[in-house]
């Protein structure tokens, strides 16, 4: 198995590295005591800052419980998102920012903290007993070569679920220019507009798409395209953080 025996070795060099070298902060790279997981003090408070706010169930940006109508934002009201309710972990600042940065950059090992958090996220959704299937938002074929990995398959292997499996059910036939570079919202639908389809039965499922990262939600939403239009009974979202 792939992933145990990626886990096995992770452990391994992580028992080594503690017998050699003094703990290091995944985040930072700082000294952290022993009694501190993962991260050092000072980026684990950042990390709950990031974590602590309350988000839109819709769309997940910054919302007051007592500002929302009918489960939406304000914002949602007019124009609501086309997938049905979205979870995210964070805010895409700080330390949070810093850590996704890193990890689609080749700083794998971040996916022990991500995945944590991605974990106690979702449980705490009232939709998570619903889901059947745990799909990834994919990349082109030719920037996951580049990559080496798909982060947000990474983070979606790793989500704990009684009966829901993981699902590459999403293909990207069509290489884009990455939306970070697209200068408006209009652009960045464009951008992925006719870029996914479907290669997998997700006929009555309901489906738990997977990314890093939700700015306009404009890939989330062709995603939710092409599973509805493929037979999905639902499909929500879990990202690590909203830009």
């Amino acid at each position: 198995m792939v992933g145990m025996d990626h886990g096995w070795r992770r452990s391994l060099y992580q028992a080594a590295s503690h017998l050699i070298w003094p703990a290091r902060c995944l985040g930072c790279g700082g000294h952290r005591s022993g009694g501190d997981d993962w991260l050092c003090q000072d980026c684990w408070q950042e990390l709950t800052v990031c974590t602590a706010g309350t988000g839109c169930p819709r769309c997940g940006r910054d919302a007051s419980p007592y500002a929302l109508i009918e489960d939406a934002c304000p914002d949602c009201l007019p124009d609501p998102p086309v997938w049905d309710r979205l979870c995210r972990c964070g805010v895409y600042r700080t330390v949070l920012r810093e850590l996704i940065l890193a990890f689609k950059h080749g700083r794998t090992e971040l996916d022990i903290v991500l995945a944590g958090l991605a974990n106690a996220c979702i449980q705490a959704c009232d939709w998570y007993e619903q889901i059947d299937l745990i799909v990834p938002v994919p990349l082109h074929w030719i920037r996951r070569l580049q990559r080496g990995y798909n982060q947000s398959a990474v983070i979606a292997r790793q989500l704990r679920h009684p009966r829901a499996r993981y699902m590459n059910a999403l293909r990207r036939i069509r290489w884009t220019a990455p939306q970070t570079s697209m200068p408006t919202d209009s652009a960045r639908s464009r951008n992925v507009r006719g870029v996914f389809v479907v290669r997998h039965q997700v006929k009555d499922k309901v489906v738990c798409l997977v990314d890093d990262i939700k700015t306009t939600g404009a890939t989330l939403g062709q995603c939710t395209a092409v599973l509805r239009q493929a037979g999905a009974s639902k499909v929500y979202a879990l990202v690590l953080a909203v830009a």
